[in-house]
């Protein structure tokens, strides 16, 4: 008896050592999901408490490039991760074409400023008028490459986003 519980205690120590070892080949390992980002068409910015997501342009190319002159929708949320302080986007500029904003740009706190929204996506809520962004082009631009266009916040400041153009909307048959 005094050989079994030996064995016992024995192997219960072999058991938790063995535990030990593996959980400690895991320590100091990055996780494969720590650093990915969302699978949307655009890109993300971050300018003290504004956070701008899915920035990008949306045209379909029929040619080698859209021509300058054509108009294309830029697409953005800009979220206001501030409690108490609104903030207003003032304007949107790039050397690749104006860009002409409408309706109301102003980002309540703890709000989101939705623009060019696709059919069937999110508004944000309270939005007086819906908020659209229109890029017409003073340059030819190609689907691959991003463009910068500078966002200038009443009270956040300015950030450049390096934006990428999206497929258009598919068409309906």
């Amino acid at each position: 008896m005094n050989r079994l519980t030996n064995r016992l205690v024995a192997a219960t120590a072999g058991l938790a050592a063995c535990g030990l070892l593996i959980t400690g080949c895991g320590s100091g390992q990055i996780s494969q999901t720590a650093d990915q980002e969302s699978a949307v068409n655009g890109m993300s910015a971050n300018v003290k408490s504004i956070a701008l997501r899915n920035v990008h342009l949306q045209a379909t190319q029929t040619s080698d490039f859209l021509q300058p002159g054509r108009i294309v929708p830029l697409l953005f949320v800009a979220a206001n991760d501030s409690a108490d302080v609104n903030d207003k986007l003032v304007g949107i500029t790039s050397e690749f074409g104006k860009v002409a904003l409408t309706g109301d740009t102003s980002i309540p706190a703890g709000g989101a400023l939705v623009a060019g929204a696709g059919e069937g996506a999110a508004q944000a809520m309270g939005a007086a008028t819906p908020v659209t962004a229109l890029v017409t082009l003073t340059d030819e631009v190609t689907n691959g490459l991003a463009y910068n266009f500078t966002f200038d916040f009443e009270k956040a400041g300015k950030t450049t986003v390096a934006v990428p153009i999206a497929a258009g909307e598919p068409t309906k048959s």
